[in-house]
């Protein structure tokens, strides 16, 4: 049974630093390209950054570049992605995907419930 599973969230200061994974099971993450998403209260979501499967190039949304990276263990089958330097505006859930293209969220086929990051000012 596939399962995506997101967790690392929580409260973090302004300035601060977080953690987030996206562990699976039933599939190789390493077979797909893997995207982190958020969604902030009443906006739509966003992509924030993917990572191809083959070749390990990597995608950041332009407000997270330079203070975020994604990486992926693949023997953990597990795809992290650091946050640093976190500002207010980067409180939302966090969700991770699986999909074929590092595109928009419609590109994805199968999803995480989402942790949530909240960043106090």
């Amino acid at each position: 049974q596939m399962e995506i599973v997101e967790s690392g969230g929580g409260l973090v200061q302004s300035g601060g630093s977080l953690r987030l994974s996206c562990a699976a099971s039933g599939f190789a993450l390493d077979s797909y390209v893997i995207g982190w998403f958020r969604q902030a209260p009443g906006k739509e979501r966003e992509g924030v950054s993917c990572i191809s499967s083959h070749d390990g190039n990597t995608y950041y949304t332009d407000s997270v570049k330079g203070r975020f990276t994604i990486s992926r263990d693949n023997a953990k089958n597990t795809v992290y992605l650091e946050m640093s330097k976190v500002k207010p505006e980067d409180t939302a859930v966090y969700y991770c995907a699986r999909g074929h293209f590092c595109s928009g969220p419609t590109t994805m086929d199968y999803w995480g419930k989402g942790t949530l990051v909240f960043v106090s000012a």
